[in-house]
């Protein structure tokens, strides 16, 4: 059974609120109409996640919240940790070599630019992924079926790239 890493970035957040810490700023109506459109779009294609992992933040916290609601995903199995608050690529790898093998669909949630260079190291060089924009999703896979603990840069391939944009198209 193969396994599949997919990689969100937040959807947009709210930049009004003066005085808010950047931690606590929440979703805007364009980040509440995107994030519920991409995780149908993820369900469109046949996901069902087995694990879902976010940032504390509450921008990162709500976008997972609504893709897994989308899912069907049980809430209170949504796993969150505040090392991912804008975690370095080096982090989330560490947290994907420590997945148990019984995860095969994994979404992460997180923010930038340590969720792109993620999806860029995991491909290696000379495979560009493009901007990760708010919502952006990043569809990998192993190129070989390997253990979780085995995935390191290179290792991965593209499926598909995502974004709010693309869905109008």
């Amino acid at each position: 059974m193969n396994k599949e890493l997919i990689i969100v970035r937040h959807a947009k957040s709210d930049w009004g609120q003066s005085g808010l810490d950047d931690h606590d700023r929440t979703l805007n109506s364009r980040g509440l109409r995107d994030a519920p459109r991409m995780a149908e779009a993820l369900l469109e294609r046949g996901i069902s996640p087995t694990a879902i992992l976010a940032s504390t933040a509450v921008r990162a916290q709500t976008t997972a919240r609504i893709f897994a609601r989308q899912f069907g995903f049980p809430e209170g199995d949504l796993v969150s940790d505040h090392c991912w608050y804008h975690a370095s690529p080096l982090t989330w790898l560490k947290t994907i070599q420590a997945l148990p093998e019984t995860q095969r669909t994994v979404l992460i949630f997180g923010h930038n630019p340590g969720l792109e260079e993620l999806a860029a190291e995991l491909l290696g060089s000379g495979t560009a992924v493009g901007p990760l924009v708010t919502c952006g999703v990043v569809r990998l896979k192993p190129r070989e079926e390997i253990p979780w603990s085995a995935i390191c840069p290179g290792s991965m391939e593209l499926i598909e790239h995502l974004t709010p944009k693309s869905l109008e198209s």
